[in-house]
Formats: C-alpha cells, sequence, structure tokens
C-alpha cells in the first residue's frame, strides 16, 4: 500500500478543520453525494447495512446481495433484508431507489421470507476474502470489495448488476475504516488510492463443492482459454482444496495440457484427488512421454488402476514407455511422431499432418522409414512447404541425418540439441528402428531439473 495511517489521521483533521469539527462534517457529508464513482455505482460494503424502507417507512437492514447464476450470472437479484419479523427478501425490481438507504415500492408484508440460499450466490459470503481468478491478468488474487451499477430495465425498473471486483487496498480500507471515520473523509481517501478492479467478465469463481458448483452453473469456460502454462500457474498457487476443485472442474484435453506443465510433486497430488477413469481420461489426452513420467511417480497399484481404465493403443504406448530409464533418451521420447515410406509424396505428407493427433511440437518433421522400420531419412516442414504436391518425400531430405540411440543419458541428447540446432532428435534402437522422437520441449524441462 502506498499510504500510511498517519496519513489517512492526517486528511481527516485537515478536512475536519475545513468543517468546524466531525459533526458539521458528517452534515456536510449529507449534503455530497455518496463516494462510489458516480451516483449509479455502489460498493458491496457500502450497501450492505443500509437501512431499508418499504411504503410506510423503516423497517430493517442490508444483510446480503443475492444473485442466481442459472437465471442471470452478473444480475442482483434480490437483497437479503434483516426486518424484525425475520429475513425477507427484496426483489430488486421492486426497489425505488438507493441513496444513503433503500426504498422498496411495496410493502414488507409482501416480501417472501428468506428461508434458504439454494441457489444462490450470496456476495458478501461467498466473494468477500475468497480467492477467485483473474483470467485476463492470469492469477489468483482476493476480493475485497465489489461494485455494482444501477441499471434500468426496458419497462423502466430498477436493477443491479456487477460490474467490478475490487481486488486492491481501496475496497480492503473502504471495509476497515468503514463507521470508524466520516464517509467524506473515507471518500477523500478513496479518491489517493488506485483502484484494482477485474471487470466481472474476466473473474472464474472457485468453488470446492461439485454438486453446488453445478447448480451454480460455475464453469472453467474462462479460464480453459488461457495457456496451459498459466493455467499451471494458477493451480499451483491455489490451496490443495481449490486447487483439486479448478482442476476437476477443467475439460479433459486442458487439464491434461495443464497437468504437463504442473510441478511433478503435484501431478501426483491432483491424480490421486480423481478416480481412475476420470484420471486415466486425461492421462490419455496427454503425451505419451509425459504420461509415462506421471505414471512411473504414482505408487505401482494406482499406476495400473489408471492403466486399466485406458484404451488399448494408448495404453500399450505409456506402457512401452514405461519400461525405460527416464533418465535415458527413451525414458524421455515420444511414440507420438509422423513417419512415413520414402517413396511417399508430399500430398501424402500433408494428408498426414491433418489427421495428426500428436502435439504440435512433434510436427516440425517427416521421418521416412524403410524395412523394419528403420530410419532412413528426414524431411523438415519448410521443405514440404517449398515443394510441389508430387515431390517425393526422399527429394526433400536433409543430410546428415542426426539420430541418438536409445540408451543415450540426459547430457548427451541436451548437447546434440545444441550443437545442431535441433528441433526434434529421433532415438533409434541397435537395429536403427525409429522407436521415438524428443522434441524441444523435452530438453527444456531436462535442463530445468538440472537447475
Amino acid at each position: 500500500m502506498n499510504f500510511e495511517m498517519t496519513e489517512i489521521l492526517e486528511l481527516e483533521m485537515r478536512l475536519g478543520s475545513q468543517f468546524g469539527n466531525s459533526h458539521s462534517l458528517r452534515l456536510a457529508a449529507a449534503s455530497r453525494p455518496d463516494y462510489s464513482g458516480t451516483v449509479n455505482t455502489f460498493a458491496l460494503s457500502e450497501l450492505i447495512g443500509l437501512p431499508v424502507y418499504d411504503t410506510a417507512g423503516r423497517v430493517g437492514r442490508v444483510r446480503e446481495v443475492a444473485l442466481v447464476p442459472q437465471e442471470d450470472a452478473a444480475h442482483v437479484s434480490a437483497l437479503v433484508v434483516k426486518t424484525g419479523e425475520g429475513e425477507r427478501l427484496l426483489n430488486t425490481r421492486n426497489i425505488l431507489s438507493i441513496n444513503g438507504g433503500v426504498k422498496g415500492g411495496v410493502r414488507v408484508a409482501q416480501w417472501p421470507n428468506f428461508t434458504s440460499s439454494e441457489g444462490m450466490l450470496l456476495l458478501g459470503r461467498d466473494l468477500l476474502d475468497q480467492q477467485i481468478i483473474d483470467v485476463h491478468g492470469r492469477k489468483v488474487v482476493r476480493v475485497n470489495d465489489v461494485e455494482l451499477a444501477q441499471i434500468t430495465a426496458n419497462d423502466g425498473a430498477f436493477g443491479l448488476r456487477l460490474g467490478f471486483v475490487d481486488a486492491g487496498a481501496r475496497g480492503a480500507v473502504r471495509r476497515l475504516l468503514k463507521g470508524v471515520i466520516p464517509r467524506y473523509t473515507l471518500a477523500e481517501l478513496m479518491r489517493r488510492i488506485p483502484a484494482r478492479s477485474i471487470p466481472w467478465e474476466f473473474v472464474n469463481l472457485i468453488e470446492t463443492d461439485p454438486a453446488r458448483r453445478v447448480r451454480l452453473k460455475i464453469s472453467s469456460a474462462r479460464i480453459e482459454k488461457l495457456h496451459p502454462a498459466d493455467i499451471a500457474d494458477i493451480i499451483e498457487e491455489l490451496a490443495p482444496a481449490e486447487r483439486e476443485a479448478v482442476f476437476q472442474a477443467l475439460d479433459e484435453e486442458v487439464a491434461a495440457q495443464a497437468l504437463e506443465e504442473i510441478d511433478p510433486k503435484l501431478q501426483v497430488s491432483l491424480v490421486n484427488s480423481l478416480d481412475s477413469d476420470r484420471a486415466a481420461d486425461i492421462v490419455e489426452e496427454m503425451d505419451p512421454d509425459a504420461a509415462a513420467d506421471l505414471l512411473a511417480d504414482l505408487t505401482p497399484e494406482r499406476s495400473e488402476a489408471i492403466l486399466d481404465e485406458m484404451e488399448p493403443e494408448e495404453r500399450q504406448d505409456v506402457e512401452e514407455l514405461l519400461d525405460y530409464d527416464e533418465d535415458t533418451a527413451a525414458g524421455r521420447m515420444t511414440t507420438d511422431y509422423m513417419a512415413l515410406a520414402p517413396h511417399a509424396r508430399v500430398s501424402d505428407a500433408i494428408a498426414l499432418m491433418r489427421k495428426f493427433e500428436g502435439g504440435v511440437e512433434s510436427m516440425s518433421t517427416i521421418y521416412l522409414v524403410g524395412e523394419g522400420e528403420k530410419l532412413v531419412g528426414a524431411v523438415p516442414l519448410a521443405r514440404l512447404v517449398l515443394a510441389g504436391t508430387d515431390t517425393k518425400l526422399q527429394e526433400l531430405v536433409v543430410e546428415p541425418l542426426i539420430t541418438c540411440s536409445s540408451d543415450a543419458d540426459e547430457k548427451e541428447v541436451a548437447e546434440i540439441f545444441d550443437k545442431y540446432n535441433l528441433l526434434t532428435l529421433p532415438v533409434v534402437d541397435e537395429n536403427g528402428a525409429l522407436t521415438g522422437v524428443i522434441t524441444a520441449d523435452d530438453v527444456i524441462s531436462i535442463l530445468r531439473s538440472q537447475l
């Protein structure tokens, strides 16, 4: 924070001297608009606790602000009002105005009793001091306040919508000093504190209860649009319960991509929080080498349970890699690569790329294999682009053909990549048969593990 409590007191004393004393300061504040940017916006912390009036007079105070996300994810449905006869729901369409108090347009007897928050998002309970994901800033933040905007429906009815989440010092100070210093003093102080507001459309809520998440229609659609590395960073920032809740709500393909970016220890924790069937669906979407590394870190019983739920083809790919030492070329390679016969043409390579389901990082090279899967050449993607569709691939091979043996250690692999500036490195067995490919991201992982 770029202010001190002494500054707050000095500001209050200075403003107080202008109006004589604190009593006259409060009187002066009453004639000024309440601080909220404009008269049509409200801070949640300012709204909660306001007196509420029906057509006959004062009936209670605002205790909560409620949304029904199934109907509208941003429209405030009602205010929960604490009255002498219990808690009531004041529909926002029955509000006439909010100006130092909430004025309702119907008698309190017509307001329904508030008996359950089922299906409701209560902003005070569910947002204030809670962690959310700022998908625009790609980070986890804590909510200090919420900014609401007054709207008018087409029929002229009053309405409130969520505008911004306040994740900065302004909201925290507003709540801390509410009722402690005069309102106008607080307003002046607020103007000196930079805003740190996040538009509601950039907020991804975190709900640990799967059933409630479904009822409230809290999805992960917003976070799923982020880069997998950003999703991984966000998940790693969260506490275990929130971390698992966010991960479990992700689409299988997104979850797999994010899991590959997460620290191995957390990978194990996240996978162990899933049932075997769901874990298998995610592991199937991972690159085979990453999947093998993950399963190798699990207990044998857990690993076998996941393998049992996997499709036969994906299971075979992963099981083959599990047989290799993780610190060797074979242990680092992926079996997702593109290979064709030497007599194939550029048109065949294009068709292969269109149906290739492996990672993009494996698509930089087409490998040519002969009898017994023996590697005989490599064609970079750039050469395919520049050649005619009828050109034979064997006419486009690059020399020399760089390979490494399956038992090469990580240091040798890194040195080969560095020496020849490679994007991919084919791994061959003792007979020269192509068994897999190491990609540049695998080498980066090797180097990072050595830091």
